[in-house]
């Protein structure tokens, strides 16, 4: 100090340093000029353009803040994409580290370490390098499981310790290994197996995008501890993947089974394949939402950008269930590329949605993009509304029981069901009927199955003096599905309830089963919130039926006639009974702690989404 002292004050008119000591006064006013040069430098920083370079100066690695991209275009998402991808470990060999990772609980992963640790550790690295070569906070993987309330595939892979319970646990995982061997060996790379004349199937869906049955196998084969099957779909993620389709798919199926079964692959494991890709799908989807009032049309050309409805559809209408069931998957695209895009085109929907009036209090089936208007006043839980409910209570779970807009709208929705759909058969069966236009239609579809376990689990949270009514609701609508599964023990594709018949497909073309989920999905939701044994044995009842009539030699088919007990095939495997109805049984046998509830969702193909902790938002850089 008394240097700088001398050097100020030397060039001070008749100031001279030559052994003469400074006064009180002089250091005074020295002090005051630092001071304010000091404040004139630094605070003229915060007027200058935002510089990636003045913030490596000023910011550590760990405290540079997360690339943000675009305006809010939908070629925003293009220029995160840019970035490289961080290398693969070899297959076989363990994490940079050199460490066994181990369960919360301590116990080894044994044969399941390498493949999980090495998954683990490749997603570890917080920082990349973007193309203008400055360290940029991306997604922390690492800190994001430190987040999890529970490890995800529980103390010992959700082992039950009833070994008879195990057995059938066990069971299940050969029906899948069973099922994808088939598929590997016939229809490799095909969407999905015809098992009876042993060959793939690519179909119309997915525009040209492949492989539907691997990406939907991937979390399924994971928490199985199937990891040579599992290694095997990264693999072809890896190499033979192509997003570069130019084809018409539905923006639906292509969102739930894709996007979902990438995502929920990536949170899983942590490889950086998975989100990579997925972001570049995400990307690809965006097309759809050019409309005037912003809801897209059902269907996409992933390579040209062009939508435009389906033809079968009313007066050129978008679907309920296909613009209401990409809340959970869309938040989380924008979560993994930091762009806000994403979550503002699903909340668009919202918007309008509570905009528009609702007859009485229900959502028809039919929008107009263009109006924003309804077209018809048909109103189903079964198809083309189902999962539009679904999303709406497992938006609110998801967000950590913060969006609130997302709670009103399920339980504003579930009364108006309850007031004009919920009904009540002379033989005691609660069911949900459909709606045309004032007018009741005494029939529930499989489909619709699904909402025993929806109403259960947003039990807990509407109000608390109705919680009781909404548990024995969700138990009473399961029930009633159970007794749709007929002496064969599988269920009809749709059933009614006028004619004199209760829960009874009385026409030939709704007698077909097509390896569906949704009875055994709420048989999953009611064991975990009661831990009533009756799901399990019903569970095990599927279990059997499944083995005795839809298994064939190479793989399992869905069968014409579900009152015929010599099963007449129709040769397609569906890539859903990999996600969905294996992954459910699979739930369904195994302790609550394997992909525990409090830390996850299900998308409507079953694909686990990490609910969005508000304790992750405080504890990482970047708002989730």
């Amino acid at each position: 100090l008394d240097f700088f002292f001398l050097l100020f004050f030397t060039h001070l008119p008749g100031v001279s340093a030559s052994g003469m000591g400074l006064r009180l006064s002089q250091k005074f006013v020295f002090l005051l000029f630092l001071s304010g040069l000091v404040t004139l430098c630094f605070g003229a920083l915060f007027f200058l353009p935002d510089s990636v370079r003045l913030k490596r100066i000023f910011l550590s690695k760990t405290e540079t803040p997360p690339v943000t991209v675009g305006s809010g275009s939908e070629n925003d998402a293009r220029e995160h994409l840019k970035r490289p991808k961080d290398q693969e470990h070899p297959r076989g060999m363990t994490s940079a580290k050199g460490e066994t990772k181990r369960l919360a609980g301590g116990k080894a992963l044994e044969d399941l370490s390498l493949s999980r640790s090495r998954a683990e550790s490749v997603s570890e690295r917080a920082t990349v390098v973007d193309h203008h070569g400055a360290d940029t906070d991306t997604f922390s993987y690492a800190k994001f499981k430190r987040c999890l309330l529970k490890p995800p595939l529980g103390r010992d892979y959700g082992k039950p310790s009833d070994p008879n319970t195990n057995e059938r646990r066990e069971k299940v995982k050969e029906m899948m290994k069973f099922a994808w061997d088939n598929y590997k060996l016939y229809a490799w790379g095909k969407n999905e197996l015809r098992p009876l004349t042993r060959n793939g199937h690519l179909g119309n869906m997915f525009g040209g995008l492949k492989g539907a049955s691997i990406i939907d196998s991937l979390d399924t084969l994971y928490i199985m501890g199937l990891m040579d099957e599992y290694n095997d779909a990264k693999e072809w993620v890896q190499t033979s993947l192509d997003l570069n389709s130019n084809g018409e798919a539905s923006l639906f199926e292509v969102n739930i089974r894709y996007v979902g079964g990438l995502l929920s692959a990536y949170y899983l494991t942590g490889e950086e394949v998975f989100k990579s890709k997925v972001l570049e799908l995400g990307e690809k989807l965006l097309p759809a939402f050019n409309t005037p009032t912003g809801i897209p049309r059902g269907v996409i050309n992933l390579g040209s950008g062009t939508s435009w409805s389906w033809g079968w559809a009313s007066a050129g209408s978008s679907i309920l269930a296909e613009f209401g069931t990409l809340h959970l998957e869309f938040v989380h695209l924008s979560e993994l590329s930091a762009n806000p895009i994403y979550t503002e085109k699903v909340m668009n929907i919202r918007k309008l949605l509570n905009k528009i009036e609702k007859p009485h209090g229900l959502y028809p089936n039919f929008l107009s993009p263009v109006s924003g208007n309804w077209v018809q006043h048909h109103v189903s839980i079964g198809g083309l509304g189902d999962s539009f409910y679904e999303y709406l209570i497992k938006s609110f779970l998801m967000s950590d029981k913060t969006d609130g807009d997302a709670k009103k709208m399920y339980y504003s929705a579930l009364e108006a069901i309850e007031a004009n759909l919920v009904q009540k058969s002379p033989g005691g069966l609660t069911y949900m009927a459909e709606w045309r236009g004032g007018i009741l239609d005494h029939k529930m579809g499989h489909l619709a199955c699904f909402s025993g376990g929806m109403i259960g689990i947003g039990a807990d949270d509407g109000v608390p003096e109705k919680r009781q009514h909404y548990l024995d609701l969700a138990a009473e609508i399961t029930h009633t599905c159970h007794e749709s599964y007929t002496p064969t023990k599988l269920g009809p594709e749709a059933f009614r309830f006028d004619g004199g018949g209760e829960a009874t497909a009385t026409r030939l073309s709704d007698r077909y089963y097509i390896l569906r989920p949704e009875v055994i999905e709420s048989y999953m939701y009611m064991w975990r919130l009661t831990h009533d044994p009756k799901y399990r044995e019903w569970g095990w009842e599927a279990v059997e039926a499944l083995e005795q009539h839809c298994r064939v030699e190479a793989g399992f088919s869905g069968i014409r006639d579900v009152y015929t007990t010599t099963a007449s095939h129709d040769n397609m495997q569906q890539s859903f009974f990999l996600s969905e109805t294996l992954k459910y049984l699979y739930l369904l046998f195994s302790d609550d702690d394997l992909l525990p509830l409090e830390d996850w969702v299900f998308n409507t193909e079953a694909h686990p989404l990490p609910i969005i902790q508000k304790r992750i938002e405080n504890h990482l850089s970047f708002a989730l």
